[in-house]
């Protein structure tokens, strides 16, 4: 393995780690799995948008995707999820992307409560991300990448009732890795994959809407 890619896994394990150690030690709520409301699980739809995406002349992304949550505590919940993007690059090209990755949802402030409508929290987590770019006319005339990312932001729970909700959030999202560049050029569609590693950012924006099914474990 790549020694940049290396530090890079070992950073978000141990920032992982520590999340779970300070929930565990969290002054007066007991046990990680035996608090309040740990141990739901849900699955939930989700649409997302891409806003000012790095690329030249690439237009604001349109996603669709799935999620299950697994809440470990009263104020610690993990999100598992699945976006498919696509967007336009000038009118030439179009760009894909597949997002697989996981976050962390904290839920601050004295009171956590999902029976009133709005439960905000902050959000960190990591994706595994697949990039196609290709040509409008010219499927074949194409490049493509696998990178790693980070992202972090706030969002807020509307509680539909104690099992719905729908939920929205903006993060801030850095990839790690070679970007995917199109340029057109007379006569031509010029698509690489940049021979550098950068770290390149846009900002995302997530409706869902989710559903507690089963409770895996945890107080009566």
């Amino acid at each position: 393995m790549h020694p940049y890619w290396f530090r890079w896994i070992i950073f978000i394990t141990a920032a992982g780690a520590a999340a779970l150690s300070s929930a565990t030690s969290y002054a007066g709520e007991g046990s990680l799995f035996r608090q309040e409301n740990s141990g739901w699980f849900s699955l939930g739809t989700r649409n997302t948008l891409s806003l000012f995406n790095e690329m030249p002349e690439e237009g604001m992304g349109v996603g669709i995707g799935g999620q299950f949550r697994l809440q470990l505590g009263k104020r610690l919940n993990t999100e598992w999820y699945f976006d498919y993007l696509t967007s336009e690059v000038g009118d030439f090209a179009q760009r894909n992307d597949y997002h697989i990755g996981w976050s962390v949802m904290y839920y601050p402030g004295k009171h956590v409560d999902f029976s009133r409508l709005l439960q905000p929290y902050l959000i960190l987590g990591h994706c595994f991300d697949y990039t196609d770019v290709f040509e409008k006319d010219n499927r074949s005339n194409h490049a493509d990448r696998l990178s790693m990312a980070t992202q972090g932001g706030i969002g807020t729970h509307f509680n539909i009732t104690r099992a719905l909700d729908v939920s929205l959030s903006g993060q801030y999202m850095v990839h790690f890795g070679k970007e995917v560049a199109a340029d057109k050029q007379v006569g031509h569609t010029h698509i690489e994959v940049e021979d550098h590693t950068h770290a390149g950012g846009h900002v995302l924006l997530t409706v869902s809407a989710n559903y507690k099914f089963v409770r895996l474990w945890g107080m009566e």
